[in-house]
């Protein structure tokens, strides 16, 4: 036998005994480890998904490291992302759209592309399925709206820097229970991190793992008050930054009702550290309380709902965490003001930040307004860091 290849079968008999021969395989789009148990809380399902932190830049490794030693995280967060139609009916104006673009499904991000790249993480509130099911349940037959997309539609999150998607809200279930775990798994093949009231989703930035829990509130507050304390306490204690979001509130309404308030706050007593909220459609003010922020409604982002709705302004929230030495401090905030559509006459499904003050000026006096009667709304709207 050569030397050479002796010595290369020496060195890997020795690594496989160092590693105790353990090996990893794929399950449904996520890498286990064959000889760990699946993370539970209370059997509480994680999902969890390594960040796009680890990448190299022109050759050189890219130390994720500030000068102080910390790590920053700078996260993004937006409304409503609804996409695709309506299978019942025959107009379809999400996908006129596309073919008058085209056919470049990517043609939603074209504005808000670089943004969304140049943070650490994105969510988005993915309100709509990713299937090819025309399936419709008893119990949704009669309502105004459902929505389904093919699941090839998912790259238009993956190929623009949205990395996660809260999938608690009022139209994930369209389709049916098929349907919901066609759109898991399109969103688990494409990489993306998902949670909703029975999954946590865990995305791992910078080394830093971050908890993400999502919650339908619409009449369902009383089942929620305790459970949702417990599952925040018992992400805390496993990860460092804990993300929790609520659909909530009344549609069209620019401000918090009292139920929202109570369990914002809640869930920040509970220990969590940034609440969001949407299912408005409509933008809602800020709170900071005992320094956490509460962003009741984030309005809509990318929004195939109708072709013209009466308010086209809303906002994508972002935030930093520094984190250090297993503590995590909040680094304030900014808001871009957008408008959900490229255009003013009407509804193209391109959310494009604002430039004319006006405009800008028009979602910062609502915000202002609709905050008055908060006691920690906070006092001012940042555009920038």
């Amino acid at each position: 036998m050569p030397r050479k290849l002796a010595l290369l079968l020496c060195l890997c008999m020795l690594f496989g005994m160092w590693t105790g021969g353990a090996h990893a395989e794929w399950d449904d789009g996520l890498l286990i480890e064959e000889e760990e148990e699946e993370l539970l809380w209370d059997d509480i399902p994680v999902t969890e998904i390594i960040g796009k932190d680890d990448h190299v830049d022109s050759g050189t490794e890219k130390s994720i490291f500030e000068s102080d030693g910390s790590v920053l995280i700078t996260l993004s967060a937006t409304g409503d992302f609804t996409i695709g139609g309506d299978s019942r009916k025959k107009a379809d104006i999400f996908n006129d759209e596309l073919v008058r673009q085209g056919g470049d499904i990517n043609f939603t991000m074209r504005n808000m592309r670089d943004i969304l790249l140049a943070d650490d993480l994105t969510i988005v509130n993915f309100e709509g399925t990713l299937t090819d099911s025309t399936y419709v349940p008893s119990s949704k037959k009669n309502n105004q709206f459902l929505f389904s997309a093919p699941p090839s539609y998912v790259t238009m999150l993956s190929d623009n820097g949205i990395e996660a998607a809260a999938l608690e809200n009022n139209h994930i279930m369209d389709h049916g229970e098929e349907a919901y775990e066609d759109t898991k798994r399109a969103l688990r093949d494409a990489g993306i991190v998902y949670s909703n009231s029975t999954e946590v989703g865990v995305i791992e930035i910078k080394g830093v793992k971050i908890a993400m829990l999502t919650y339908l509130c619409i009449d369902r507050y009383e089942s929620l008050w305790d459970k949702v304390p417990a599952d925040i306490r018992a992400a805390k204690a496993e990860y460092p930054i804990v993300i929790c979001s609520f659909h909530w509130g009344n549609e069209k309404d620019y401000s918090p009702t009292n139920n929202q308030i109570r369990m914002g706050r809640l869930a920040v007593d509970s220990g969590a550290d940034l609440v969001l909220g949407h299912h408005s459609h409509r933008m809602n003010p800020i709170e900071q309380y005992k320094g956490v922020y509460i962003c009741y409604s984030l309005g809509n982002f990318c929004f195939s709902g109708n072709s013209k709705p009466s308010d086209m302004l809303s906002f994508v929230f972002q935030t930093r965490f520094r984190v250090k030495d297993g503590e995590v401090k909040n680094e304030g905030f900014k808001i871009i003001p957008i408008r959900i559509s490229s255009r003013k006459d009407r509804n193209d499904f391109i959310p494009t930040p604002l430039e004319e003050s006006t405009a800008v000026d028009s979602v910062l006096t609502t915000l202002r307004q609709n905050g008055r009667k908060l006691e920690y709304a906070v006092d001012t709207y940042p555009l920038t860091w």
